[in-house]
């Protein structure tokens, strides 16, 4: 029944006869914003995802530790040896010779400031305090390089006015030289070289690195100078910056740092390849990060910030993230999951897929009881991870058996095995067959090479141990054959017989001998028969371990699949991004004043935004007062003033100096420029994509 102030608000509708008339209700629609905090969860997902950040940055950090090792000590020992000797008369190879080394970096210049870093730090624990690092844009001219070595040498800052003579905290101007330098050197020597790091050494204008070297030999006697040169291209930018008479002022020595490519893989074996690590990335996505790794910057660095970036969208976009966690605390917050986010598990595809796949009576179980769900949930997550532990090793063991094929049928590096993998079942692809085909007609020593990579994959991860055991049976079945090779069978097991020779024709010949080749059978010998049960063996392994992941139940949870979302966010192009900044401001400031139909101009926009909407409909000159008084309109709009009125369209000083310094940014950012044709006219630069 309805109460009268129910009846009140259903409207009236006039009918000749009676009728059933359905009327929506009037609810207001609330304003729902997405985020971490708004929901039930969002502090457990947000500690774990934090976790997992934590997890990724020492990581990184920690291979990155490991990879430059080497080349840190190398240059260590270099500065050592040219240091020890540096208080007696020859510490040097020849007189006024500066030992340098050479560094080669690589092109991926976002990474190098965690190099330097860690050179600066082993240098100064291990070698001599006195390291000094310097940065192109930092030292246009020799005065501010010398300037920018003193002060970081002397621990004193450069004080601006020369008139404050009596702060001696601070160095004058005047002062900064390196005979001041000589000076402070003699009062605190301890022997021991001064090290001066030049971070990006193609920066540098020639000139001043010319001028700093000469400057710094003439007083070699003094001052144990050693320099370091970040290079990012090859040692034949030392003697594209600096003439002979200069460079042969210096003592240079190569080094060399492991490329950004091996970087990357042990970075994707640590963090990716990792069944210790529960966030996963999908193929799509590794598509994205590593495109973007090959064909932008070859930086390590940016790659990890994508997949830190992955793991924040994740953790906001998906709530049922809370299981992205180890194993344990995963089927912890399984048993206690609220009815929403059971619901939520049920409209899983992945789990909806499961549930069809079983009988009847435990379809109806799934669907409507939810304490059974949970039980069937923890099953699955163990499931998932027990997935995981055995498909990174298999991987890894196909990969060393194909990483050597002739033109790497499966690809030259894991990620790519891995990608194809987790994409589509591999075993029926053209690909894995051709790998195959090559598998089959590798020599006994090849195979059995290949077999002992796979045992010792399989013993460092003490897990499948009865595909170990399998692997060493045929390792030792292998070896037990002595002489035994594939020629030796060849011409065996040929079904011969009496043919009677006759004159014929050629055609009648060919017919013959291709019916003689067609009944010819051969024997295999010992050899192939065990190679041949090898190959089966490990498709076996890769039909059932390597399969897809979107087919394993709950993969949701810890893959993330946006890809779209990551290139637009991560590989972006700068005009069409500005374009669209100015074009809808909306999309970057999501302000509901903001929001405007096709083709008109929002006066609540920034300044920048309604002139470069007005310049829109301007042609190749655009008249600046009529672009003010255009601007001044939408303005007076924005004062709700009548726009027939007089004060619509006048202006003062504040809207003028806005105007202008909206035209200025609009020539910085390349839109506009100036032009001779007309004194009160600025020439439109770029067309369509608005």
């Amino acid at each position: 029944m309805f109460n009268a102030a129910e009846m009140s608000e259903i409207p009236l509708t006039s009918s000749v006869s009676k009728g059933c008339f359905v009327f929506k209700s009037a609810s207001k629609k609330r304003k729902r914003h997405v985020g971490v905090g708004d929901d039930e969860n969002g502090s457990d997902r947000f500690r774990i995802c934090q976790k997992l950040w934590e997890t990724v940055q020492t990581n990184t950090e920690v291979i990155q530790d490991q990879l430059n090792k080497k080349v840190l000590d190398s240059l260590a020992e270099f500065i050592k040896k040219h240091g020890l000797g540096c208080s007696s008369d020859n510490w040097r190879q020849r007189a006024r010779e500066t030992p340098t080394a050479a560094l080669m970096l690589g092109v991926n210049v976002p990474d190098h400031a965690m190099t330097f870093r860690s050179l600066c730090n082993l240098l100064q624990d291990s070698v001599t305090p006195f390291v000094v690092s310097v940065h192109a844009k930092e030292c246009a001219a020799v005065k501010l390089l010398i300037q920018k070595v003193l002060e970081q040498l002397m621990g004193r800052g450069v004080s601006v006015d020369e008139e404050q003579e009596d702060d001696t905290a601070l160095l004058q101007r005047t002062q900064c030289t390196i005979s001041a330098l000589c000076q402070w050197y003699k009062t605190v020597t301890k022997s021991l070289p001064v090290v001066v790091i030049f971070k990006d050494f193609e920066a540098f204008n020639s000139q001043v690195l010319q001028d700093f070297i000469l400057i710094c030999s003439r007083y070699t006697q003094e001052l144990p100078f050693i320099f370091i040169f970040g290079i990012a291209t090859s040692p034949s930018a030392i003697q594209h910056r600096l003439p002979h008479s200069v460079s042969s002022l210096l003592c240079i020595e190569v080094f060399h740092s492991l490329s950004c490519t091996q970087h990357l893989a042990s970075v994707f074996d640590k963090l990716i390849l990792n069944s210790q690590f529960p966030f996963k990335l999908s193929s799509r996505v590794i598509q994205v990060l590593v495109g973007i790794f090959l064909y932008h910057d070859f930086s390590v660095q940016n790659f990890v910030k994508g997949l830190q970036f992955s793991m924040l969208e994740h953790f906001k976009s998906q709530p049922l993230s809370m299981l992205c966690c180890q194993k344990q605390e995963a089927l912890l917050s399984a048993k206690t999951l609220s009815k929403k986010n059971v619901e939520r598990i049920r409209h899983l595809p992945s789990f909806m897929r499961y549930v069809e796949t079983q009988e009847p009576q435990e379809q109806v179980q799934l669907l409507t009881n939810d304490e059974h769900v949970k039980e069937v949930c923890q099953q699955l997550l163990k499931n998932l991870h027990k997935y995981h532990k055995n498909y990174y090793p298999i991987l890894q063991c196909l990969h060393s058996l194909t990483s050597s094929l002739p033109k790497f049928p499966l690809g030259k590096h894991i990620r790519e095995l891995h990608v194809s993998c987790i994409e589509k079942n591999l075993w029926e692809t053209e690909e894995y067959d051709s790998a195959l085909q090559l598998l089959r007609i590798l020599a006994k020593d090849e195979l059995v090479a290949a077999l002992r990579k796979c045992a010792e994959i399989l013993k460092s991860t003490k897990i499948l141990q009865n595909v170990l055991q399998q692997l060493e049976d045929f390792i030792g079945r292998l070896e037990a054959l002595e002489g035994v090779s594939s020629e030796d069978s060849s011409g065996n097991g040929i079904i011969s017989g009496k043919m009677e020779y006759q004159r014929t024709d050629l055609f009648q010949l060919q017919k013959t001998l291709l019916e003689k080749e067609s009944r010819r059978t051969k024997r295999m010998n010992p050899f192939e028969v065990l190679r041949s049960q090898v190959i089966e063996f490990i498709d076996s392994l890769v039909r059932e371990y390597l399969t897809p992941a979107e087919l394993q139940p709950l993969n949701e949870v810890c893959y993330y699949n946006s890809s779209g979302v990551l290139r637009q966010r991560l590989n972006v192009t700068p005009r069409t991004s500005i374009q669209a900044a100015l074009s809808h401001p909306f999309y970057y400031l999501q302000n509901e004043s903001l929001k405007t139909d096709a083709g008109t101009i929002s006066s609540a926009a920034p300044d920048l935004c309604i002139v470069y909407k007005l310049h829109l409909e301007c042609g190749r000159l655009i008249n600046l007062y009529d672009w003010l008084e255009a601007f001044l309109t939408v303005m007076s709009a924005a004062e709700d003033q009548d726009t027939n009125s007089e004060e619509c369209g006048k202006y003062d000083s504040l809207k003028h100096a806005r105007f202008i310094q909206a035209v200025s940014e609009m020539e910085f950012l390349g839109f506009i420029k100036s032009t001779k044709q007309k004194t009160d006219h600025v020439a439109r630069l770029t067309w369509g994509g608005c």
